[in-house]
């Protein structure tokens, strides 16, 4: 008959709503791993900033104990009429501590250019969350 449609083909609205939520499992699945990924990243440059760091204060350790140990014995040129013993210390403790502050410059600003929480994913998960909990099935 010419008033008969084939509707075989057409998917039934179980598989619709089965294909939608296999969509959405997908998804989920895929920005969890997408998180994951984002997390150890980040790890990774947390665990470089603070080599730099900890490399940096134990430096800037090394070269506030020279300068001290400096001024002890510029205290001590100043009133003995000896050849002063200060100057290397001076010298090797201020680069010491001009290295330590570099070092702790440098790991404070890899901390800077980077923030631990996969913000992106984060929201993008939420919105999938929010979109999956308002549909309302007719």
């Amino acid at each position: 008959m010419a008033n008969e449609v084939d509707t075989s083909h057409e998917p039934t609205l179980t598989t619709l709503v089965s294909g939608i939520i296999n969509d959405a499992q997908n998804l989920f699945q895929q920005q969890i791993a997408l998180a994951k990924q984002e997390i150890k990243s980040d790890l990774h440059k947390t665990k470089e900033a603070s080599f730099s760091l900890a490399a940096g204060a134990g430096v800037l350790f090394v070269g506030v104990l020279l300068l001290a140990h400096m001024l002890a014995l510029l205290l001590n040129w100043a009133f003995e009429p000896n050849m002063p013993f200060w100057g290397g210390y001076a010298i090797v403790g201020g680069l010491l501590t001009v290295a330590g502050v570099a070092l702790c410059y440098a790991g404070k600003k890899k901390f800077d250019s980077f923030n631990p929480l996969p913000d992106q994913t984060v929201e993008a998960l939420r919105e999938n969350m929010q979109w999956l909990t308002n549909q309302n099935p007719k």
